[in-house]
C-alpha cells in the first residue's frame, strides 16, 4: 500500500486494480489532476514560507537586543520551517515525473529524513512555547526561577536531538527502487518486513501527533481559561485597562495557534491512522486502496501550508516584532524610519503586547 504521504507511489494498489477491474474504477484522470496541481501549490508554499522564515530569521539575529525566552523557540521553529521547505522543491519536481525520482540515492535519502526531521522537530518546539505560556500566564510566580534563556536553548538542543533519532529509520530505509509496473525509479521506504512499515506509522501516529497536539490544546486551553478568568475579575473590580486588552490579545493569538495547527495536521494524520488499519487489513478493498492514494497526497500537502504560515501567526500578529522589524530597517536604509514620533511609553507598550518573559511576539 502507501508509505509516506507525499513521498509514497501513489496508486500502488494499481495491480489490485487490475484483477478487480469490476470493481475498483479508473482514475488515471484524477491522478492528471494531482500531477498538475498538487506541484503548483506546492512550488508556492516554498516561495512565500522561505520568504517569511528567513525574515524572521533576518529579524531575530541582526536586532540588537537579546532574544527573549518564546523567541528562541520560534527561532528554531523558522530554521525547522526553512529546511522543510528547501526540501520540498524536489517532491514538487517528482511529482510532476509522476513520481519517478530523478535526484539520485542521496538526497533520496536526505531529504526524506529532513522532512521527517521537521515533522518531530516543529511540534515538540510549539509544546515547549505552550508550556511556556501556560507557566507565565497560569503559574506566573511559582515557576519563575524554573524558566530561563538556558534552559530553553537546552530544550531546543533536546527537541533537535529528539527528531534526528526519529528521523533515522527514514534516512536507513529510504532508497531508489525501480518499479517495473509503472516504469518508474521512486524514492520509496524498504523496510525489512511489513512489520516495521506499521510500526513506523504508528510512532509517527501516535509520538509524533497523537501526544504532543494532547497537550498543546491542553495547555493553551488552560492558558485562555486562565485569562479569561482575570478578565472577568478585572470587569468584577471595574479596572478594565491595558493589561485585560493584553489577555484578550493573547487568547485570540493562542486560539488561532491551535487552530490553524489542528487544520492543518490533523487530515494528515488521520489519513496516516487509517493506512495503519489497512496495513493490517482491519479495512479492506479497493475503495479504500485509492481513498488512502488520495488521502495522503491531499493530507501531506495541506499539512505543508503550516510552515508557511507560522511566521504569520506566530510572529507577524505580534507588535512587538513589527517594532523589532522597523528598528532593524531602519540601520539599512539611508534615510531611516522616523522613530522619534514613538514615545517611550508607546514603546513600552509594543514590548509589553504580553508579558516581555513569554510573548510569542
Amino acid at each position: 500500500m502507501t508509505e509516506t504521504p507525499l513521498l509514497n507511489v501513489p496508486s500502488s494498489n494499481q495491480s489490485e486494480n487490475k484483477s478487480n477491474s469490476a470493481i475498483c474504477l479508473d482514475l488515471d484522470d484524477w491522478w492528471e489532476i494531482v500531477y498538475y496541481i498538487v506541484p503548483k501549490y506546492i512550488d508556492t508554499i516554498c516561495v512565500i514560507g522561505m520568504l517569511g522564515n528567513v525574515f524572521v530569521l533576518f529579524i531575530y539575529l541582526l536586532h540588537k537586543a537579546p532574544l527573549k525566552i518564546a523567541e528562541i523557540y520560534l527561532m528554531n521553529l523558522a530554521v525547522a520551517d526553512l529546511i522543510f521547505l528547501t526540501c520540498l522543491p524536489f517532491w514538487a519536481k517528482t511529482i510532476r515525473n509522476e513520481f519517478n525520482w530523478p535526484f539520485g540515492n542521496f538526497l533520496c535519502r536526505s531529504t526524506s529524513a529532513s522532512i521527517s526531521l521537521n515533522m518531530y522537530t516543529s511540534i515538540y518546539l510549539l509544546v515547549a512555547v505552550s508550556v511556556d505560556r501556560y507557566l507565565t500566564f497560569v503559574h506566573t510566580l511559582s515557576h519563575r526561577r524554573t524558566r530561563s534563556k538556558t534552559m530553553a536553548k537546552g530544550i531546543c538542543l533536546l527537541t533537535w536531538f529528539f527528531g534526528i533519532l526519529l528521523s533515522v529509520p527514514t534516512f536507513m530505509f529510504r532508497t531508489v527502487k525501480h518499479f517495473p509496473l509503472w516504469n518508474i525509479s521512486a524514492c520509496t521506504l524498504d523496510f525489512p518486513t511489513p512489520s516495521w512499515v506499521t510500526a513506523e506509522s504508528l510512532v509517527f501516529n501516535i509520538v509524533g501527533f497523537a501526544l504532543p497536539s494532547a497537550a498543546i490544546i491542553f495547555l493553551n486551553f488552560s492558558t485562555i481559561r486562565a485569562l479569561q478568568k482575570q478578565a472577568r475579575e478585572q470587569r468584577a473590580l471595574r479596572t478594565k485597562s491595558c493589561k485585560e486588552h493584553k489577555g484578550t490579545k493573547a487568547t485570540r493569538l493562542i486560539f488561532a495557534v491551535v487552530l490553524m495547527f489542528i487544520l492543518c495536521w490533523t487530515p494528515h494524520h488521520f489519513f496516516v491512522f487509517l493506512d495503519i488499519l489497512y496495513q493490517t487489513e482491519l479495512i479492506k478493498g479497493c475503495f479504500w486502496g485509492e481513498l488512502l492514494n488520495f488521502g495522503e497526497q491531499f493530507g501531506f500537502t495541506l499539512a505543508t501550508t503550516n510552515s508557511c504560515i507560522n511566521p504569520v501567526i506566530y510572529v507577524f500578529a505580534g507588535k512587538y516584532f513589527r517594532q523589532k522589524a522597523l528598528e532593524v530597517f531602519s540601520r539599512f536604509i539611508a534615510c531611516g524610519f522616523p522613530l522619534s514620533w514613538v514615545s517611550f511609553k508607546q514603546k513600552s507598550s509594543y514590548f509589553n503586547v504580553f508579558p516581555v518573559r513569554s510573548s510569542l511576539t
